[in-house]
């Protein structure tokens, strides 16, 4: 790891760099911007990350259609989001630079692999002319190096043969970016030996692509553009670099083994919510136990009958397979039993955008269901946060005896940033009780269990099959209030109906109070949930340091709504809520506390930036 003061004199220090990788779906940018960000993390920086697929699994090579790309936001101070404009842009191809350029701030860096601009990859593109030619890159510092050739150059003294070599031309280009940027190279040396292990020549290829990448940048004249990032200041502690869906399985693990009772995972796979099911399946050591179903119905059927069973269950899924769940949810509504749904959102409707990042499903989590099925809902707001939300799913879902949507988004999922490890002693309690004994007396004056007689929470109580006399009976058909039995009587319905919309209220009674950041004088609140959450810190910031007054509140359950919600949003002149939707939250509040909510919507596969949203506050509160 460098050490701070080994900075050497050259290198010009910068509070901030935000870089692009960008190539074909075939050229490893994922790969490659992962690792630069992991020596990022390792180095000590604060950072944010950006990773965007291709929607199709093998799109044509060489289109704007199969470009991937990965943004990375490094600092030396608290950073929140990826960042607005990248300062560097690294192009594997035309088409990644046809389609990424429009994104580099005016004068920035862009560094071409030169060997693939060639005349049917512009073609491709739809470049009439070589934009490294014709004068069109005037306006930017471009760094040109043929990649592809002098990866073949250097595998070739190893005995890799040229087709095999030039798939390792990704690590030429982290190994110069690593050289500009002062990153550290012995995390990305140890990564390949350790990846690739008893792979010798794909290990010497790599290493030899790297590091010939490396000595470019030392005798290519590039001095002076070398830039370095130095740490961040952290609270002391244990830090990992985490992304979003990691985050959401330890914290799924952490409350099964504080709660204990063992995780079963029903899950069928859907991008971006399928490296749950991958994660979750190594945790077998902690009780976790995992399917992969058929199809979406048969995984949240098999989660709830695992509730039954005593155990946590638990299904992820997207916003088509949450469509499909929908039946299943209103029995696990009816049947009051423990049930965490996870929704990684994605751009709809059907197939829609699904490597694209999108926040829409929430009416859907409120009213997706047919007749009265109130549940609670819970949002996560960063990658590292997934692991609280998913925590405070569990929380709610066990005292509560209630299934819980979680929803998280395709940004959150696949973005990472650091997480410093929480003490397990200081994670709240989930504990659960399970009945063990009757709790009722039936007409001939013995004793009997009746599912329905509920505690305070109006939570009734989780009975395991098997235990000695608490045989009982449950399912969709109405049940009578206490004793269970199958009632079709409709005063009952009634009740019924009203307990359980009583009881998803009550849940709002075990939240803290609602925190209120910035000016207390503002006249502007800005209403946030979700992943917004990270480009509205932002955006405020610049607002108050523009000398603009402004509030926010960010919600975490979006339903039941905090308690105070409504005193706090009815004490402002103006409420704003951004949101990747169009205005969902808003018509909620609105209809909930009668307050004018004006929406700021963006429904565009993409996160919002803090430079648009500082805009739009600005143009909004004139």
């Amino acid at each position: 790891m460098i050490k701070t003061e080994e900075l050497l004199p050259e290198v010009r220090e910068v509070e901030r760099i935000i870089v692009r990788f960008a190539g074909d779906s075939g050229d490893g940018m994922q790969l490659t911007g992962d690792r630069f960000t992991s020596a990022s993390a390792l180095f000590g920086n604060d950072l944010a990350t950006l990773p965007e697929f291709p929607a199709e699994i093998r799109a044509p090579a060489g289109t704007l259609a199969g470009v991937s790309a990965f943004q990375v936001h490094i600092s030396d101070h608290d950073i929140t989001t990826p960042g607005d404009a990248p300062n560097v842009l690294v192009t594997m191809n035309p088409a990644a630079m046809m389609a990424e350029l429009p994104r580099l701030e005016s004068g920035g860096t862009i560094i071409v692999n030169t060997d693939a601009f060639n005349e049917r990859n512009l073609s491709k593109a739809g470049y009439e002319a070589n934009p490294l030619e014709d004068g069109s890159l005037d306006g930017y510092s471009v760094i040109t190096a043929p990649m592809t050739d002098l990866t073949k150059q250097v595998c070739k003294d190893i005995g890799v043969k040229p087709r095999d070599a030039e798939r390792s031309k990704n690590f030429f280009a982290l190994g110069l970016v690593s050289w500009l940027f002062s990153r550290p190279t012995d995390p990305s040396l140890h990564w390949i030996r350790e990846k690739f292990a008893g792979r010798d020549a794909v290990i010497a290829a790599n290493e030899a692509a790297f590091k010939a990448g490396h000595a470019f940048g030392e005798t290519a004249e590039l001095s002076a553009s070398r830039l370095a990032v130095r740490p961040a200041r952290f609270e002391p502690g244990t830090y990992t670099n985490i992304n979003g869906n990691t985050a959401l399985s330890w914290g799924l693990v952490a409350a099964s083994q504080k709660a204990g009772i063992p995780i079963f995972l029903g899950s069928y796979p859907i991008t971006p919510a399928s490296d749950i099911l991958h994660e979750l399946a190594k945790h077998k050591n902690f009780g976790v136990r995992t399917l992969q179903a058929e199809d979406e119905i048969a995984a949240i059927g098999a989660a709830l009958g695992a509730s039954y069973g005593g155990h946590l269950g638990v299904t992820t899924t997207s916003g088509p397979g949450l469509a499909l769940k929908g039946e299943t949810l209103g029995l696990a509504v009816s049947l009051e039993l423990p049930l965490v749904v996870i929704d990684i959102q994605r751009g709809g409707p059907s197939t829609g955008l699904p490597t694209k990042t999108e926040a829409a499903d929430l009416l859907m989590a409120h009213y997706g269901r047919h007749g009265e099925a109130p549940l609670p809902i819970v949002s996560a707001n960063s990658p590292s946060d997934c692991f609280r939300a998913a925590y405070e799913a569990v929380r709610i879902a066990v005292r509560y005896r209630t299934p819980v949507i979680l929803l998280s988004d395709g940004y959150l999922a696949n973005g990472t940033e650091p997480w410093r490890l929480p003490s397990v002693e200081d994670l709240p309690d989930v504990s659960v009780d399970f009945a063990s004994a009757a709790n009722a007396l039936n007409e001939d004056g013995e004793e009997v269990f009746w599912p329905y007689i509920r505690n305070d929470d109006l939570a009734r109580p989780w009975a395991v099959p098997g235990t000695a006399g608490l045989m009982h009976r449950i399912g969709g058909i109405e049940k009578e209030d206490g004793t269970g039995n199958i009632s079709y009587d409709t005063e009952n319905h009634g009740r019924m109906v009203a307990i359980r919309d009583e009881r998803i209220r009550k849940v709002a009674d075990s939240y803290p109070p609602t925190i209120v950041e910035g000016d207390a004088d503002a006249d502007v609140v800005i209403v946030s949930w979700g992943s917004t959450w990270g480009a509205i810190t932002s955006a405020i910031g610049r607002m108050r340091r523009a000398g603009r007054k402004a509030a926010r509140v960010h919600l975490t359950n979006v339903y039941p709504l905090p308690n105070d919600l409504g005193d706090i949003l009815l004490r402002y002149d103006h409420v704003i809520v951004p949101e990747m939707n169009l205005g969902q939250l808003s018509k909620i509040l609105r209809a909930e506390y009668l307050v004018d909510a004006k929406s700021i919507c963006k429904v565009e596969g993409q996160p919002f930036t803090a430079a648009e949203l500082h805009h739009k506050f600005q143009e909004m509160t004139r």
